[in-house]
Order: C-alpha cells, then sequence, then structure tokens
C-alpha cells in the first residue's frame, strides 16, 4: 500500500439491514438490552462501530421473509414510521451522528420513480 499515490478511498466498515427481516426485532428487546445492542453497532469507539448502513426501501411486496412495508402508499403521502428501517436510522444516527445511510430497492412500486443509490448524509 503506498499511501502517497491515488487509488481507492476507504470509506468505513458498514453493514445491511434489509432482506428478511433481520433488524425488525431489534424493537422488541427490553429497553436496556435494546440500547446495549444498538451501541455496539453503532456507537464510535465501540462494538462494531458501524460508519455505513444499508437499508431496504419497502414497496410492500411479500418478496423477501420480513419485507420492508413502504413509506409512500399514494404518491406526496409520506410515512417515515412505517417499518423498522427508519426507526433502525433513526437510533444510528442518535449514537453516531457521521453515519452514512445508503437504500437498497428491492422492488418498484407502481408509479415511483426509479430508486438511485446516492448516499443520504
Amino acid at each position: 500500500m503506498d499511501g502517497g499515490s491515488p487509488g481507492r478511498t476507504f470509506d468505513g466498515i458498514g453493514a445491511i439491514s434489509g432482506g428478511g427481516g433481520n433488524s425488525a426485532l431489534l424493537r422488541d428487546y427490553p429497553a436496556a438490552q435494546q440500547s446495549q445492542i444498538l451501541d455496539y453497532l453503532f456507537k464510535p469507539g465501540y462494538g462494531a462501530d458501524l460508519q455505513i448502513l444499508k437499508v431496504e426501501i419497502g414497496g410492500d411486496t411479500n418478496s423477501t421473509d420480513g419485507a420492508e412495508a413502504s413509506i409512500e402508499h399514494s404518491k406526496g403521502t409520506v410515512d417515515c414510521d412505517s417499518g423498522y428501517e427508519w426507526w433502525l436510522m433513526e437510533q444510528a444516527r442518535a449514537r453516531n451522528p457521521g453515519i452514512r445511510f445508503y437504500g437498497l430497492s428491492g422492488v418498484r412500486r407502481a408509479g415511483s420513480a426509479t430508486a438511485t443509490s446516492t448516499p443520504r448524509t
């Protein structure tokens, strides 16, 4: 590795939530254990110290076990309390304000614009 030469940049350690509801059950843990798990995942300098979180953008389809609900059932009416991914992102941001989020659309619902993978900060 030559730090003086141009090349790829290390963006950080990340994880994905989605495709099987692997994060959905976190909301059901007792508060103390839930907070401890979330700290291990997202708190800087502690545990996994994740800097990137990729989440499923729900589309109301039964495409996976634990599929995520859509946040926009009707065009222009957005409900960010739908599902569990927004809650997880709020918890991650509370512990690490610098975390970066990416969205992964498993399906494209009728009438929606094409999905992009532009990071949200």
